[in-house]
């Protein structure tokens, strides 16, 4: 299977999703927008789009101004029924693809907090792949409007809309992707935000305390990538 994904900043890459690449060695391709020559070539060619975080919104084109690129690659490739996966940033660009809105939300919210998932409608098909409850790495300031025809099914304390699928298309606002090293870098990266304080916004040590959830985590990401690789 040929897999492209979409990179916003260097600092938030595929994490373990890149192991599940290597191990069942499909083939892949990215697009670095921090790059200069970043290059979309690819991504028409692929089998199934992954879309990573980043700190910008959605609406943010004037300083952004590939995000409309990609927001119509996303689109196009969603009409024509491929695999795609949006993380962070990445669900909220599959969320303006399928024409819905992306704003600022009432809080951050960054740090380990529980999330509940629920299977109904189109989400039936993933009992089974998720559990009902987990607690799972959040770091966003946006949230989103669920897209019309998609289902959504998990939910925090702080964000009602954490997760939606539509056909093939994936959204989730959480990050299950990330390994010590990843999460490392998202740290050092965002102290400022975590600094800055909040209902929903946990200390560095704090989150730094709970790194053994990652394994939990990771491997709930990788049944949600089988399952769409099977798809």
């Amino acid at each position: 299977m040929h897999i492209h994904y979409f990179q916003h900043v260097p600092f938030e890459g595929l994490g373990c999703i890149a192991d599940w690449i290597n191990t069942h060695q499909h083939r892949l391709t990215a697009t670095r927008w921090f790059e200069p020559d970043a290059d979309t070539s690819e991504a028409a060619n692929a089998d199934m789009i992954i879309i990573m975080g980043g700190p910008m919104g959605v609406y943010e084109v004037a300083a952004y101004p590939w995000l409309t690129e990609e927001i119509n690659i996303v689109k196009s490739a969603v009409a024509k029924g491929k695999k795609v996966l949006g993380i962070c940033l990445g669900s909220q660009v599959l969320a303006a693809a399928l024409d819905a809105n992306v704003y600022p939300h009432t809080q951050q919210e960054i740090g380990w907090f529980p999330i509940d998932f629920t299977f109904q409608d189109k989400a039936a098909q993933l009992l089974g792949v998720l559990p009902q409850h987990m607690i799972v790495f959040h770091w966003h300031g946006d949230t989103f409007d669920i897209p019309a025809g998609a289902t959504r099914f998990a939910a925090s304390a702080a964000c009602s809309n954490q997760a939606y699928i539509f056909n093939n298309a994936i959204g989730l606002q959480f990050h299950l992707e990330l390994t010590p090293d990843s999460l490392q870098d998202m740290l050092k990266n965002g102290i400022g935000e975590i600094a800055a304080g909040g209902a929903f916004i946990q200390h560095q040590d704090t989150i730094l305390q709970h790194q053994e959830l990652l394994t939990d985590t990771n491997n709930t990401l990788i049944r949600l990538l089988d399952y769409l690789a099977a798809k």
